[in-house]
C-alpha cells in the first residue's frame, strides 16, 4: 500500500486531473459526495497538518508578520481595490463583480500547501498564510461587506467565518497532536505515502465541488464557457502576478506558496450569506473555480519551476 500511495505521489497532479473528470463524467457520485464536503475538506486540511508537522510550523512563525501583511494585501487590499473599481464602473451589483470580490476577500483554499508540494515547493508557507488568513478573516470581511451591499448579509459572513476557523483548528491541532506523540520524524517513505493520500484525498474532494457544473454544462453550456473563462483569468492571472511581484520584492523563496495562494481561494465561504437571487449563477462560478485550481499543479509548473535565486 505505501509502494502505490508513493507512486500516486508521484503523479499526484494527474490524479487531480482525474478528479476534475470524474465530477464532471459522473454527476450522480458528485451530488453523493456534496453533502459531505465539509467533513472530506476537514480531513484534507488534517492530512496536511500532519505531512508538515508542528515544529516546521512552529518555525515559520517567525516570519509571521511578513506573512500577516500579504494576507492583508491579499483580503483587505485586493477586495477594497476591485469593488472600488467595479463601484467606479457601475457594475458593483453584477453577479461577476460579486464573484471576483468574494474570491479576492476569501482566505486560501484549505488545498493550497498540497498543491504547492504537488509543484515541488515547500507546502509551510502556504500552510502559514491559511491559518494566519483564516484567523484574521472575520475582521478584514467586515469593511468589505460594509462598503458593499451587494455582497450579502455582513453576520452571515462573520459566523461562517468563525466556524470555518474552528474547524481549521480542530483539524490542525488534532493532527500536531498526532504527528508529536506518533511520528515527530516522518521517514521519506512515509511522508511519500502521506503525499499520495492528500493527493487522493483532494481528487475526491474535487468530484463533489464538481456537483453543480455537470447539470449547468449540460443546460447552458455557453454560460458556463464565460465563467470558465472568468476564472481561468482571475484565478491563473492572479498566480502569475503574485509570482512576478514576490519575486522582484525579494521573497522569491515564497513566491510559489504565495502565488499560488493568491489565485486559489475560499470563496465558497461566503455562499451561505449570500442573497438567494444571486447563488445559482456563483454556484455555476464555484464549479468552474475548481478547473484552474486543480490544474495548477500542471499549467503553472514551468513557470513556478524557475530557479529560486533568478530575480530578473
Amino acid at each position: 500500500m505505501t509502494g502505490l500511495l508513493i507512486f500516486v505521489a508521484r503523479h499526484g497532479r494527474y490524479a487531480l486531473v482525474a478528479g476534475l473528470l470524474a465530477g464532471l463524467l459522473l454527476p450522480g457520485v458528485a451530488q453523493t459526495l456534496r453533502p459531505y464536503l465539509p467533513q472530506m475538506v476537514a480531513f484534507l486540511l488534517f492530512l496536511t497538518a500532519l505531512r508538515i508537522g508542528p515544529k516546521a510550523a512552529l518555525a515559520g512563525l517567525a516570519d509571521g508578520l511578513g506573512t500577516l501583511r500579504i494576507a492583508l494585501i491579499y483580503q483587505l487590499a485586493m477586495p477594497l481595490a476591485a469593488l472600488g473599481l467595479f463601484m467606479a464602473l457601475g457594475i458593483s451589483g453584477t453577479p461577476f463583480a460579486v464573484a471576483i470580490v468574494l474570491m479576492l476577500a476569501a482566505p486560501s483554499v484549505t488545498g493550497s500547501p498540497n498543491i504547492t508540494l504537488l509543484l515541488g515547493h515547500d507546502p509551510e508557507p502556504a500552510f502559514r498564510i491559511l491559518i494566519l488568513g483564516t484567523a484574521i478573516l472575520p475582521l478584514t470581511i467586515i469593511p468589505v461587506f460594509w462598503l458593499s451591499p451587494d455582497l450579502g448579509n455582513l453576520w452571515g459572513a462573520f459566523l461562517a467565518a468563525l466556524r470555518l476557523l474552528a474547524s481549521i483548528w480542530l483539524a490542525v491541532l488534532v493532527a500536531f497532536a498526532l504527528r508529536h506523540f506518533a511520528a515527530p520524524n516522518l521517514s521519506v517513505q512515509k511522508a511519500g505515502a502521506l503525499d499520495g493520500l492528500m493527493a487522493i484525498a483532494m481528487a475526491v474532494v474535487v468530484v463533489g465541488l464538481m456537483a453543480a457544473l455537470g447539470p449547468a454544462l449540460r443546460d447552458g453550456p455557453l454560460l458556463v464557457l464565460k465563467w470558465l473563462s472568468v476564472v481561468m483569468v482571475a484565478n491563473l492571472g492572479l498566480q502569475i502576478a503574485a509570482f512576478h511581484v514576490l519575486r522582484r520584492l525579494g521573497l522569491a523563496k515564497t513566491a510559489v506558496p504565495f502565488g499560488v495562494v493568491a489565485g486559489n481561494r475560499n470563496f465558497a465561504l461566503f455562499l451561505i450569506a449570500l442573497p438567494a437571487a444571486t447563488t445559482d449563477p456563483l454556484l455555476i462560478f464555484l464549479g468552474c473555480y475548481q478547473v484552474p485550481m486543480y490544474l495548477t499543479a500542471i499549467l503553472m509548473r514551468r513557470l513556478y519551476a524557475t530557479p529560486v535565486d533568478d530575480q530578473a
